[in-house]
């Protein structure tokens, strides 16, 4: 039996990430901060939920503390690691940089030196698709320059990207960075459009549009985007004896490193995704219609031919589907 640790398990990836991992034979550590930036009691039932496997054990720490998850590799010896943890949000951002200076880099720092004193087989982290910035041309490739992050947020995730390069060249620890796409789905989270918008339209009250509705996204249904991990774990990276990588490859030439996107492949128009919605709740939304917010880009949209290629998977559920399933959780968790 193998032995996972997920960071940030009680969220809401790192949630389903569990339950998978669980499922194909894993002993899963999950560690999770509990922190309040969101509801904590949707993050402890979660945490429940997963505790009912007995292959399963939960720590409740932070990633940034020193020397923890030193001890903890020293304890556990995981044969995979996949880092989620992480503050999340682009907004968020503006107004407490410093917990994503702490959270974001320095967690990252203190597992990757915790990595590098007992190496794993395979260290998969969390990525954004944020970090393609100021870019303009679409879809998003990994082998696309990015250097114009537009938010705190995006430039520390992009900095953790080039920490885990260093490790993976020095240590040659094998890392695989991913760069998620708007994820959404049953159990997300309460600050992402998806569940605000719902508990809105559900209560009749109007909704913020931003950028007056001319927004585009690459929807990536939560369960999609842990298939695409679940096989990540299994590709790998080593770098290239001769320096040479293929084309189209975001293998780094030095290094044991690589950065995949996970994405559905499409970008779509923010008022299809509020009509999805709509759809599912048999309700219209009242629109507030507001400029775009600081931080933010107007569009994204992923080129997922990478994954496809080193796992033969690509990302697929239809926005209208995963919409209607994330109302119908909605529906039954708080009883509406």
């Amino acid at each position: 039996m193998k032995t996972a640790l997920v960071t940030g398990s009680a969220g809401f990836i790192g949630f389903f990430l569990c339950k998978r991992l669980l499922a194909d034979g894993f002993r899963v550590i999950g560690l999770d901060a509990m922190t309040d930036y969101y509801d904590v009691t949707l993050k402890e039932r979660r945490q429940q939920m997963l505790l009912q496997n007995a292959e399963f054990t939960a720590v409740t720490e932070r990633v940034e503390t020193p020397g923890l998850l030193r001890d903890l590799f020293e304890r556990e010896r995981p044969d995979v690691v996949i880092h989620l943890a992480a503050q999340a949000g682009v907004r968020y951002s503006i107004e407490n940089p410093r917990s994503y200076l702490d959270a974001n880099i320095t967690g990252t720092f203190e597992l990757l030196e915790a990595a590098r004193a007992f190496p794993p087989e395979h260290m998969l982290l969390a990525s954004t698709s944020s970090a393609y910035g100021a870019n303009t041309e679409m879809p998003y490739r990994e082998t696309d320059k990015a250097d114009h992050q537009m938010s705190f947020y995006a430039a520390t995730k992009k900095a953790t990207e080039n920490i885990a390069h260093s490790y993976a060249h020095l240590f040659g620890l094998p890392v695989t960075m991913f760069r998620f796409f708007t994820v959404y789905g049953p159990w997300g989270r309460p600050d992402m459009a998806l569940f605000k918008f719902t508990k809105s339209i559900l209560e009749g009250q109007p909704i913020d549009v931003y950028n007056f509705g001319d927004m585009k996204r690459d929807f990536t249904y939560v369960e999609d985007l842990v298939e695409g991990i679940r096989r990540l774990i299994d590709a790998v990276p080593v770098r290239p004896e001769d320096g040479v990588v293929p084309v189209g490859d975001s293998l780094s030439p030095v290094a044991p490193w690589r950065i995949v996107n996970i994405g559905n492949s499409q970008s779509v128009q923010l008022t299809d995704y509020i009509g999805a919605i709509e759809e599912a709740t048999g309700r219209t939304a009242i629109r507030n219609l507001m400029p775009m917010q600081a931080g933010d880009v107007p569009a994204t949209w992923a080129d997922s031919s990478l994954l496809q290629s080193l796992t033969g998977y690509c990302p697929s559920t239809p926005v209208a589907e995963g919409v209607s399933r994330f109302v119908a959780w909605y529906r039954d968790y708080y009883r509406i």
